[in-house]
C-alpha cells in the first residue's frame, strides 16, 4: 500500500534521491532550516508562531551525553501544524523561557523516546499536559524496531539523514548539517504520531497506550544508586574489598572532579584506567605515571592526585571498606534461585512462559506487559493470599498500569501457585 508520504508530492522536491517507490531522502526539512533562536526577541517572535498554530507539538532535544557532565538539553527543537519549525538555543537563553512556557505547558507533547528528553526539559520548567510517545507506541504496536528513522521510513516512506546523534551538542557555532539533523527529527513527528494511533487503536491497544503515555509523563526522577560506583567497567576483576575501596575512592574523586568542569567523567579519567590503577597498586607518581592512559599530557597533572586516592583507600580501617557485593532490597540473581528457593525457582519459570503466551497472542514485547524486575519480586515473595483481586492489588502496588493487571493477574495467579517437582 502507497504511503501517505511517498502520495505527498509536496515534501519530494529536491530531497528525492531514491527512485519511484523507494524511501524519499530527507537530508534538510523541506521548509529549510529555521535560524537559531537565541535572544528574547526572537523568542517571543517564535512562541507567538507556535500559539498561533494547532494540535500537539511535536518535541526533541539534543544533550552532549558523552561530553558533559550534566545531561542539560543544548537544543530544543518544537514543530506544530501551522507553526513550522522552532529551534530554541536554552544555554544562549539563559534558561529564560517564560513565553515559551506559557505555550507548551498547556499542550500535547509528541515525543520519541519520551522518558529521555523529559528530565531534561523538566529542567527548564518545561512539562506536557499530556504526550504521545511514538518510541513507545510502536512496541503496543507490535513493531521490532522502533528507532526514529526505521518507524518513519516504514509508515511514511522516508529515510531521515542521521549521523549527529552522538555529537557535542554544547559546541557553538553549531554546524548547519547538525542543525538539520536536529530539525529533521520533529519533521515528521506529528505524522508518525497519526500514523501509529490509527494503529493502536485497530488493534484495540489506544487506550493502553495512553496508560503508558500517563505513567512516563508523571514518573518520578529516579532514585539516586546507593553504591554507583558499582557500576565501573570491569570492577567484577577486582575482588578484595581493599581494591574495591580504591575503585571506589578513585570513582569518587573522578566524578567530583567531572562535576567542577562539566565533562563527562569517562573523558575525565576512563573506567578501564581505574580499574587498571588499582590493579597495578602504584606506589609512587612515576609508577603511576607508567600506565596507560596516566602517561598523556594531561592525566600526568592530576597523577598525585590519583596517587593520593589510592593511598587514601589503603589507610582506611577494616569497618569502612566495601563489601565484596553491593547489597540490595531485591530478590537474589536469578541463577542462583533453584539453589536457595526451588519453588521460587519454579514460580518464575510458569510466570515467564504464561506472560510470553500473553504477549505472543497480543503482539507486545513481553516486557512491556509486565516489568521483568516486578515479575521476579513478585514470583520470589508471592502475596500470602493467591487470589485474583489480591495479586491484582499487588501488581498495582508495583507499579503495573490497569491494562496490565487486567490482562495478566490471572495467569500470574496460577504461576505463582506452581511447586518445585
Amino acid at each position: 500500500m502507497e504511503s501517505s508520504a511517498q502520495a505527498d508530492g509536496a515534501r519530494t522536491g529536491d530531497n528525492t534521491t531514491e527512485a519511484a517507490g523507494s524511501p524519499v531522502l530527507l537530508r534538510e526539512p523541506t521548509e529549510g532550516t529555521p535560524p537559531v533562536v537565541t535572544d528574547a526577541a526572537a523568542l517571543a517572535e517564535a512562541c507567538a508562531r507556535l500559539a498561533a498554530g494547532t494540535g500537539a507539538v511535536a518535541v526533541d532535544t539534543e544533550r552532549a551525553s558523552g561530553y558533559r557532565y550534566w545531561p542539560k538539553a543544548y537544543l530544543v527543537q518544537l514543530r506544530r501544524e501551522g507553526s513550522g519549525t522552532v529551534l530554541i538555543d536554552p544555554i544562549a537563553l539563559d534558561g529564560e523561557l517564560a513565553p515559551l512556557r506559557e505555550v507548551l505547558n498547556d499542550t500535547e507533547w509528541v515525543l520519541h523516546a519520551a522518558s529521555q528528553d523529559l528530565p531534561c526539559l523538566a529542567e527548564l520548567d518545561l512539562h506536557p499536559k499530556s504526550l504521545f510517545d511514538t518510541e513507545l507506541a510502536g512496541r503496543l504496536a507490535g513493531y521490532e524496531r522502533v528507532a526514529l528513522g526505521t518507524l518513519v521510513e516504514l509508515l511514511l516512506g522516508y529515510t531521515l539523514e542521521k549521523g549527529h546523534s552522538a555529537a557535542d551538542w554544547s559546541k557553538r557555532p553549531l554546524p548547519v548539517d547538525w542543525l538539520n539533523y536536529a530539525a529533521l527529527d520533529v519533521e515528521l513527528l506529528n505524522e508518525l504520531r497519526e500514523r501509529l494511533e490509527v494503529e493502536l487503536e485497530a488493534q484495540g491497544k489506544l487506550e493502553w497506550a495512553r496508560q503508558e503515555f500517563e505513567a512516563v509523563r508523571t514518573a518520578p526522577p529516579p532514585a539516586p544508586r546507593a553504591e554507583p560506583w558499582r557500576r565501573t567497567s570491569g570492577v567484577h576483576k577486582i575482588r578484595s574489598p581493599r581494591g574495591l575501596a580504591a575503585v571506589r575512592e578513585l570513582w569518587q574523586a573522578r566524578d567530583e572532579l567531572a562535576r567542577k568542569r562539566d565533562r563527562a567523567p569517562s573523558r575525565v579519567l576512563p573506567d578501564s584506567a581505574i580499574i587498571n590503577a588499582v590493579t597495578a597498586d602504584p606506589k609512587t607518581v612515576e609508577e603511576l605515571q607508567a600506565l596507560p592512559v596516566f602517561s598523556g599530557r594531561v592525566q600526568r597533572k592530576y597523577t598525585a592526585s590519583w596517587l593520593r586516592h589510592l593511598q587514601a583507600a589503603k589507610a582506611l580501617p577494616a569497618s569502612e571498606l566495601p563489601t565484596a557485593a553491593q547489597s540490595n532490597d531485591g530478590p537474589p540473581p536469578v541463577n542462583r534461585w533453584a539453589d536457595k528457593d526451588p519453588d521460587a525457582a519454579a514460580r518464575l519459570s510458569a510466570a515467564r512462559a504464561a506472560l510470553a503466551a500473553i504477549a505472543e497472542e497480543r503482539r507486545l514485547p513481553v516486557e512491556n506487559l509486565m516489568l521483568p524486575d516486578l515479575v521476579r519480586r513478585t514470583c520470589w515473595r508471592p502475596p500470602a493470599t493467591l487470589s485474583e483481586d489480591v495479586v491484582a492489588e499487588a501488581l498495582r502496588a508495583g507499579g503495573a498500569r490497569t491494562w496490565q493487571v487486567e490482562l495478566t493477574a490471572a495467569a500470574l495467579v496460577k504461576a505463582l501457585q506452581t511447586v518445585a517437582s
